[in-house]
């Protein structure tokens, strides 16, 4: 299963707030790929996202470059997410989320086709995709237009 996991791993201050550093890890079908969040612990929110990108052949590998990164490196990184800030959030992310459904749901297929997987177990794992897909496509419209 395409599972997403999004370990804390720091806690920075800037401008007088703190805010809750974490790794948003994903695994593509190749590799695990983290991008730092920054949340401010005053607000309930999912927080802003970094560019940048740690990939690695594990979580914990992904998780470990995030980890060296230094205070001033985790500083200079939230004020790029600042300045590229989008406004769209809610839609990104769900966006995203479909994106990776649709790469699981491919990665799937290629291994059943190669014999990797069994018929079945493949073509019940493509259904349940297939519903998150939807699921994720009837959420998109109460995403759009809104800031967040």
């Amino acid at each position: 299963m395409n599972e997403i996991t999004q370990p804390h791993i720091a806690t920075i201050e800037h401008d007088g707030r703190r805010y809750n550093v974490s790794l948003r890890i994903v695994f593509d079908g190749i590799e695990y790929v983290g991008r730092l969040w920054f949340a401010d612990e005053s607000w309930d929110d999912l927080g802003l996202p970094d560019r940048g990108a740690f990939p690695g052949r594990t979580k914990e590998e992904s998780m470990e470059a995030a980890r060296r990164l230094t205070t001033d490196e985790l500083l200079r990184r939230h004020r790029r997410a600042l300045a590229e800030k989008r406004k769209y959030n809610g839609l990104r992310r769900t966006t995203d989320e479909v994106l990776s459904k649709i790469r699981y749901l491919n990665q799937v297929a290629i291994s059943m086709r190669a014999g990797l997987l069994d018929v079945d177990g493949a073509a019940q794992e493509i259904e349940l995709t297939e519903k998150q897909l939807h699921i994720l496509i009837d959420r998109l419209a109460e995403h759009a237009g809104v800031e967040d």
